[in-house]
């Protein structure tokens, strides 16, 4: 995605991704730190483009990354395109959060006390026999039974989500009830619910940290919806476990609302992620010291509901792999869980599909997916963690921490720190402040982290003898042929071409990052290019003046060259420039969950004031429609903004 910019990542160091990033991006700085890769797996070239066993999903932005659920049932989609009754001012847009209708059909819609739970966790896998929340190591047990113990005192409800909470049939009329906040900030207990806490290990930074597991989230239970589909309902910010370790198990509001907001305006954008229900506050202040400078201070405590398929993550399979022996009938358990409850597909492949593969090695050796179920499911792991990456890349999200306790098994963007949306267009951009001497997590190395991350986790399942290593490396290998696959589509519709132009891609990217162009806005306005031939060549800029800013005659220049090139592109495609511009403005959004919009959100709510929350959910649910009088939404990052802390917050609270 980047770099075809200059030289190759790394080009000094050997590395097995280096086929993944020499394609798709050559960084600028050559001081980008890459990770290792795990001596066991070597990437190599796919022989095949695509795998016939998994469809390839369709693409993030309007078309979506899946149309289907985990569980095979259609999705809930965003749905990105213009609609024809956009236009909304901000008084409008206010008076309507003032008197918000939380749903006129309530057909078929349930109380929080007729919710269909069914704990499939805990009554199918191996649980802690203490229920204590003392720190400790949790041997042999997936989950340890723990209720939410955070000190609240008169909560009050900051935001929620309706379309999470249609999702699991729940009345948007519950929203009003005076003991929502308790409940949601777990000061009551949730009728039906059975609360936990997952153990789970993770390498952080490469490392292998060892026991990691919910040290403040608490999940209350999984919910059946009227779908047959599985929701889990989690509380972040709802105290103490035993995998708090030093920590309080609290959450503060600052991070709560950039998680809230992020969780909905991800899914707005098409890209996979886990939900978000509902934010409280908790009525009490945690002590945080933000930017690790000896200087804490008291922030207002919240707890936000989140709300996935499964949390389940790499990490929850690596601990156990990594404790022996004893503990690897847990990892072949919890392969088998995942299975048959998020892809039962897999469980009833039949051996007529006969899925197999030619590896390429010289003894001509076959990958049969379908004689091996684990082999098959390690394979799509690998296929949605690949269009999951390429879809952040698209539209230009950095996690910030992609530690393998932070990758869901399901493809989901799960645990939002320190994330954030690039600004100006750097490739080594990381959002993370303990991440900037290496900027392993920037965002140039999302796509060889993700696979270093899937070379851990077909480790964790070699391991436990559930796949071999032709196995894992097929699963490698599925991981960079779907990832360029789906980051040329997406990059091609960005541009509004009808085929991948890997040198025009390559040279606009190398200039964004010479002038440090706004990744967004840069490419919303693109649309606005016309085919016409006759347009003279010093008015190509013009559609661009907004986002080419301050440039002297040699970069003018390089600018225009590139504009001629790619008119001549858009002529050759005989698509009109109507029909193109309605299709890449379907693509390129006009809002994003910029860091400076999260400050200034945060601001007010600290404030008490959490109306400016509210009204940036409703913008960020339509990121690709117009929005007439909310265009200081879509506005570059005023001066302040680039202080420390307010672009670059940490990922603890």
């Amino acid at each position: 995605m980047l770099s075809h910019i200059t030289s190759p990542l790394l080009h000094t160091r050997h590395s097995p991704f280096s086929s993944l990033t020499a394609f798709y991006l050559r960084p600028l700085f050559a001081s980008i730190a890459s990770p290792k890769p795990h001596p066991k797996f070597h990437f190599r070239p796919s022989p095949l483009s695509k795998s016939p066993l998994y469809p390839s999903p369709r693409l993030p932005f309007a078309c979506h990354v899946s149309t289907t659920s985990l569980s095979g049932a259609p999705m809930d989609s965003p749905s990105p395109s213009p609609s024809p009754d956009a236009s909304v001012s901000v008084d409008s847009l206010t008076h309507d959060l003032k008197n918000q209708s939380l749903g006129s059909d309530r057909r078929g819609k349930l109380n929080l006390e007729d919710l269909n739970w069914d704990h499939s966790f805990v009554r199918e896998l191996p649980g802690d026999s203490r229920t204590d929340t003392i720190p400790r190591q949790v041997f042999h047990a997936c989950y340890t039974k723990v209720s939410p113990s955070a000190e609240v005192e008169n909560p009050q409800l900051v935001a929620w989500s309706e379309s999470v909470a249609e999702l699991l049939d729940l009345d948007p009329k519950e929203f009003e009830r005076p003991d929502f906040p308790l409940i949601f900030s777990g000061a009551s207990p949730f009728v039906g619910g059975l609360p936990y806490a997952q153990c789970y290990g993770g390498h952080q930074f490469g490392m292998w940290a060892g026991q990691l597991g919910d040290g403040r989230a608490i999940t209350l239970g999984e919910i059946l919806n009227s779908k047959s589909e599985r929701w889990e309902l989690q509380l972040k910010g709802a105290g103490k476990t035993p995998y708090s370790r030093f920590a309080d198990g609290l959450a503060v509001l600052r991070s709560s609302i950039r998680e809230f907001l992020c969780s909905e305006a991800m899914h707005s954008l098409g890209i996979p992620t886990t939900r978000a229900l509902c934010l409280v506050t908790t009525g009490k202040y945690v002590t945080r010291d933000m930017f690790y400078d000896g200087n804490p201070k008291e922030e207002p405590g919240a707890i936000v509901c989140r709300v996935a398929q499964s949390f389940l993550r790499f990490g929850s399979y690596q601990l156990h792999a990594s404790r022996g022996k004893e503990d690897l009938d847990i990892v072949r358990a919890l392969a088998d869980y995942a299975i048959r409850h998020h892809f039962p597909h897999i469980e009833n492949m039949s051996k007529s599909e006969s899925l197999s593969f030619s590896t390429g090695e010289e003894d001509h050796s076959v990958v049969d997916l379908t004689s091996n179920k684990y082999a098959a499911w390690t394979v799509e792991v690998a296929e949605r963690t690949a269009s999951l990456v390429a879809s952040w890349q698209g539209v230009g999200f950095t996690h910030g921490v992609l530690n393998t306790d932070n990758m869901s098994i399901l493809g989901l963007t799960i645990d939002y720190g320190p994330f954030g949306f690039l600004d100006a267009f750097d490739p080594s951009y990381t959002p993370n402040t303990t991440d900037l001497p290496g900027r392993r997590y920037c965002f140039a190395n999302q796509p060889d982290i993700g696979l270093w991350n899937i070379a851990q986790f077909s480790s964790t399942l070699s391991a436990a003898e559930l796949i071999n290593d032709k196995e894992a490396n097929y699963a490698m290998e599925r991981y960079g042929t779907k990832f360029m696959d789906e980051y040329q589509a997406i990059m091609t519709k960005k541009l509004g071409l009808t085929k991948y132009n890997k040198q025009l891609i390559s040279k606009l990217l190398n200039n964004m990052a010479v002038d440090k162009v706004d990744y967004t806005n840069f490419f919303r306005l693109l649309s606005n290019i016309k085919a016409d031939p006759s347009i003279p060549d010093d008015e190509l800029l013009i559609p661009l003046k907004a986002v080419l800013l301050d440039m002297g005659k040699e970069r003018k220049e390089a600018w225009i060259s590139w504009l001629q090139s790619y008119r001549q592109e858009l002529a050759n495609s005989g698509i009109s420039d109507e029909q193109r511009k309605v299709s890449m403005d379907s693509v390129n959004p006009k809002y994003i969950l910029r860091n400076y919009l999260c400050q200034s959100a945060i601001d007010t709510a600290e404030q008490g004031d959490f109306g400016e929350v509210r009204r940036l959910l409703k913008v960020m649910e339509r990121p690709y429609d117009e929005q007439p009088g909310m265009e200081k939404y879509a506005r570059l990052p005023p001066a302040w903004a680039y202080r420390p802390g307010v672009c670059m917050l940490s990922c603890s609270s």
